[in-house]
């Protein structure tokens, strides 16, 4: 066992970035600074980094505008026609999807709209959604309002999961929740980790149990992609939506994801449809009936925003660098190292949120800080006037979620003596 002091030290955090086989990723990318030193920055959950490279695919899009304009859309192996298929790939290798299940389009809440026309099909007997309580307000505001569409009451038919005391939900609750209204649902939507507390849950098994009991499923993995090694296609899952601005690093607003299940390739579910969703062999004869591309494309609505795709292929090329597993095994020592950091020096300052098993969690820790809301929030502008940038959620949680791509193990120790600073702890 590691003591306090040498968990403190420089020297030890030093050894663990050297040891680091992912150390090199971290240049490729651009760190905010204050004061000219670079921000400990941890809140890549909210919005990742750029990638050095983004603006280069950027620049190039804007320079075959400058010089092809409508022509850059049939010229050269970056060609707009084609150019969502260039993400296809290596989306999916980070999802775990096969190629013709994934689409980068949308915002995520159009998408999970779009999904929801889909696979939402509420009857008397099943008009409910199943979903976690305090769930991100974006889904529950879609969730409610499709409820309200079909002509059912979300009093009634928005079926809240509530957490235990210590805020979390396990895969316990779900199942005693499924067991009990299964009856009843139409669709459970579920995330793939919960923003507020970090608490990644068991997709598979949630896929069993609802399908088990004659529900839907999907999933929200804002908080998943990225972050977690995924298995969609294994999984089972109907659908799913994310956003690749967090983990992906794909700049503000970014466009989202959407995977659908190669079994609902060619559906004859209803769906919104657009031009960009037709069969690309015969989209441009312009023909009065929609025919869907198979697979997850014909969701598509309109042509996709080339210069929004720019950034993600330049974060996906890291990515397929990287590999996942690489990427989990360094964000598991990484939200380790915080742990330890923390019940060495700092518990009596943080409580953890999060769940201890890293198999329940991905890159983020929420942190309550003792003493309540003014107190936490009194830490949060402190650490933030150091340059060590988390983020708050209401009522009481910081978050910190150091992202494996570009933080460090002295990021972390940075972090824990700011808030020893400001504690008096140490």
């Amino acid at each position: 066992m590691t003591d306090s002091q040498t968990l403190f030290s420089d020297d030890h955090a030093a050894a663990a970035d050297a040891a680091d086989p992912l150390r090199g990723f971290r240049e490729r990318f651009h760190l905010p600074r204050i004061d000219g030193v670079e921000q400990a920055y941890f809140v890549g959950n909210s919005l990742g980094l750029q990638p050095r490279q983004a603006r280069a695919h950027v620049e190039d899009v804007l320079d075959k505008w400058a010089m092809e304009a409508v022509e850059g859309h049939f010229r050269g192996n970056s060609q707009w026609m084609t150019y969502h298929a260039l993400l296809g790939a290596q989306l999916a290798e980070v999802v775990g999807a096969e190629p013709t299940e994934v689409v980068a389009m949308n915002s995520l809440t159009a998408n999970l709209h779009l999904m929801m026309v889909s696979f939402y099909r509420p009857t008397a007997a099943r008009p409910a959604v199943l979903i976690e309580a305090g769930a991100f307000p974006s889904d529950r505001y879609a969730i409610e309002s499709q409820i309200r569409f079909h002509g059912f009451d979300p009093a009634t038919d928005l079926i809240e999961v509530a957490p235990g005391d210590d805020g979390l939900f396990g895969i316990e609750r779900v199942a005693e929740a499924i067991a009990t209204h299964g009856h009843r649902l139409a669709l459970v939507l579920w995330p793939g980790v919960q923003y507020r507390t970090g608490e990644a849950f068991d997709l598979s098994e949630i896929v069993r149990l609802a399908h088990g009991a004659g529900a839907v499923v999907g999933f929200d993995l804002a908080h998943a992609a990225g972050n977690l090694p995924l298995r969609l296609h294994d999984s089972d899952a109907d659908f799913a939506v994310w956003c690749h601005y967090k983990y992906l690093n794909s700049g503000p607003g970014a466009v989202a994801g959407a995977f659908v299940h190669a079994r609902h390739a060619t559906t004859d579910r209803p769906r919104f449809a657009g031009w960009w969703g037709h069969d690309a062999a015969t989209r441009f004869q312009m023909g009065p009936r929609f025919e869907p591309t198979p697979g997850a494309d014909g969701w598509q609505l309109s042509n996709p925003p080339i210069l929004g795709l720019a950034p993600l292929r330049a974060s996906l090329d890291l990515f397929t660098e990287a590999g996942m597993p690489a990427l989990r095994a360094k964000s598991e020592r990484l939200t380790g190292y915080l742990e330890a950091l923390i019940g060495a020096g700092l518990s009596d300052v943080l409580d953890i949120v999060t769940p201890a098993d890293p198999a329940r969690r991905g890159a983020q820790l929420s942190l309550r800080v003792r003493g309540g809301r003014e107190r936490g929030r009194a830490l949060f502008e402190h650490l933030a006037g150091v340059g060590v940038l988390g983020d708050w959620r209401e009522p009481d949680v910081i978050r910190i979620s150091p992202v494996p791509l570009y933080n460090t193990h002295a990021d972390l120790l940075r972090f824990a003596r700011a808030v020893a600073q400001w504690s008096g702890a140490r």
